[in-house]
């Protein structure tokens, strides 16, 4: 089994995926209007309208609801990550500026315009960089 897409559910699928587009730096794929992918080389971040779900089951996602997940980037320097996303048109609301974990990966967290929970981080310590590499 591969995991090999996150989907994100929203009521705004253009205003999620612009700013996704400025955060990854990736262009998205936009197969419909309801739907589009960001791909990255490890893993696919889908976002889908609300009016999606109803080809699965209605109310199967709710959109703007979540406080369990979140979405992980691997960057190459957090806390130049966290200068960049400041100067952007669409500058997140940022919940933790960049701190070093206990596990040792550097951190940044913030809210999409969702309110998903979002962290980019990077491996700080020889530990972490190790468990990454596996």
């Amino acid at each position: 089994m591969r995991l090999v897409s996150v989907r994100v559910i929203t009521n705004d699928v253009a205003r999620l995926v612009e700013f996704y587009e400025q955060v990854t730096g990736l262009e998205a794929r936009r197969p419909a209007e309801q739907f589009a992918e960001l791909v990255a080389p490890s893993c696919k971040l889908a976002i889908g309208s609300a009016e999606t779900m109803a080809l699965f089951s209605a109310g199967a996602a709710v959109p703007e609801s979540n406080r369990t997940a979140i979405l992980e980037f691997l960057v190459e320097d957090v806390d130049g990550e966290y200068e960049r996303l400041r100067s952007l048109a669409v500058s997140p609301e940022i919940v933790q500026q960049p701190t070093t974990m206990p596990w040792g990966n550097r951190s940044l967290l913030f809210r999409d315009p969702d309110g998903n929970l979002v962290n980019l981080f990077t491996p700080h310590t020889d530990e972490a960089r190790a468990r990454l590499a596996r």
